[in-house]
């Protein structure tokens, strides 16, 4: 196989080119390294390239193959790393003027796990400002732009992550999720993108923007992908408070199991009202394929998911005000030159270090927790939430797995929400309650809409269920046959 038809394809056919000696791990990332020079001027995936270390690992894959050792199932697979996530001796930005020289002095769990694996990190890549936006339009750096359509949105705030993978400029990726921050990009690139169980994967070195909310996970070509990620990066950490320890299954195991005698839930509030046409009839076409493979479809009400937008809001700008008073121009990061006093340089440092996405957000979560408001919002949200947590309890007691559309509509034009931040925050309404709930979720591709644009179909299930989600997205992916190299086909030269 060509080299430059090897990077349109998954992890596993990378990986047999690679254990066959058709390629080698270091043309295999040189390939890559060519496509993002050929194309990430117009995309804008990456803030920075971390080549050193990928071809140094790519290296040691090659010396394993030679010698005839085993390798780890992603050794050698290029990989994005999102830009909020610490890698050792190299720029973690967030995509925010105020870390724009900030080194990292120390490795993220997870990025500790990708190196033990011998997975060569291509770079970091580009995001929505400290993780907060839906569109990659809050990046201080610069706007991504999706793979599919270049005047689209890549979704956000892992856009850049996204983008990456749809374009050819990495295998896999790492993403972070607070609302819908991976699935939403997978949805609008797309790509298979998942959000484990709240503290199913460490956070420790991803840098935090809501710390009950926030969540490492993969965002893939396939569904097998993304279990076989999932798979390196799962596990108790002990420097991580909230870290699960409970045992991590092979999240590939089941992947091939038919469905007879699974229930699937279709969410009435989120599949009934609000759809674009072409995502109504994606979501239908979804459900009869299902009901071909024998699984049981029911009608499953949410009733609390309309307050869901307000109680996540009211949250995560909360934790987000806190998270981010950390950022003063004392320690680290940017540091206003212009301040006469010690609160001038705070001020200052703040003023200009952060841009207005983030301002809005600290703004709004401060308010919430301030003296004689603290009851009436985040006291009362926290309250609400716990109730749509109820919500999902009673559901899981139904059905294994809860459907819907990731997003009501396809990706969006450039520039058409940014004007509008309530418009803009309503396209997390069907994947914030996973976050809320801290159970896992995913986003599969399932078509195309009108204007040539992927449509995603999110599926959710309960705490710890990751391998019963995987295995009904695997047997849909079968079932649908994504073309997920066609981005990266158009963008050929």
């Amino acid at each position: 196989m060509d080299i430059n038809e090897l990077i349109i394809e998954s992890s596993s056919k990378q990986r047999q080119a690679l254990l066959n000696k058709d390629v080698s791990a270091t043309e295999l990332v040189k390939a890559i390294y060519d496509q993002v020079e050929s194309v990430d001027e117009e995309i804008g995936a990456y803030n920075s390239l971390t080549k050193e270390y990928a071809l140094e690992t790519a290296k040691k894959v090659d010396e394993k193959i030679n010698r005839g050792e085993e390798l780890p199932p992603l050794a050698g697979i290029p990989l994005a790393l999102k830009d909020n996530i610490n890698l050792k001796g190299y720029k973690t930005t967030a995509s925010s003027k105020i870390l724009s020289n900030f080194i990292s002095p120390y490795d993220a769990t997870v990025s500790q796990k990708i190196k033990n694996n011998l997975i060569p990190i291509i770079g970091k890549a580009n995001l929505d400002e400290f993780a907060m936006g839906s569109s990659n339009e809050n990046s201080a750096t610069r706007i991504v732009r999706n793979p599919w359509n270049k005047n689209k949105v890549p979704g956000g705030s892992s856009g850049g992550s996204a983008a990456a993978v749809a374009a050819g400029e990495a295998t896999i990726a790492l993403g972070s999720d607070t609302g819908g921050s991976i699935r939403l990009p997978a949805s609008y690139c797309g790509l298979v993108g998942l959000k484990p169980t709240y503290g199913r994967v460490s956070r420790y070195g991803l840098i935090a923007f809501a710390s009950s909310l926030d969540q490492i996970g993969p965002i893939t070509k396939t569904v097998e992908d993304a279990a076989l990620l999932l798979n390196v990066i799962a596990g108790h950490d002990e420097h991580d408070s909230t870290s699960l320890n409970q045992s991590v299954p092979d999240f590939t195991k089941d992947l091939k199991k038919d469905l007879k005698g699974i229930k699937i839930g279709y969410i009435k509030e989120l599949c009934t009202e609000g759809l674009a046409s072409d995502v109504d009839k994606a979501i239908k076409k979804a459900i009869e394929v299902y009901k071909t493979m024998g699984a049981e479809i029911v009608e499953i009400s949410l009733p609390l998911i309309k307050y869901s937008i307000a109680v996540y809001y009211v949250v995560a700008t909360a934790e987000a005000s806190s998270n981010l008073a950390r950022f003063d121009g004392v320690k680290y990061g940017y540091r206003a030159s212009d301040a006469d006093t010690l609160y001038d340089m705070y001020v200052k440092t703040r003023a200009q270090g952060f841009g207005p996405e983030v301002k809005r957000r600290i703004m709004l979560g401060t308010y919430a927790l301030s003296s004689g408001y603290y009851d009436a919002y985040y006291k009362k949200a926290q309250q609400l939430r716990r109730l749509v947590k109820n919500d999902f309890d009673n559901a899981f007691k139904k059905v294994d797995v809860l459907l819907s559309p990731t997003c009501p509509h396809t990706a969006f034009d450039i520039g058409s929400k940014i004007e509008d931040p309530l418009s803009m925050y309503l396209t997390d309404i069907a994947t914030i309650t996973a976050n809320l709930a801290g159970i896992p979720a995913m986003n599969v591709p399932v078509g195309l809409d009108s204007t040539g644009m992927p449509i995603g179909l999110q599926l959710q299930s309960d705490c710890l269920n990751e391998q019963k989600l995987l295995n009904v997205a695997f047997k849909l992916e079968e079932a649908v046959q994504f073309n997920y190299g066609t981005p990266i086909k158009m963008l050929v030269k």
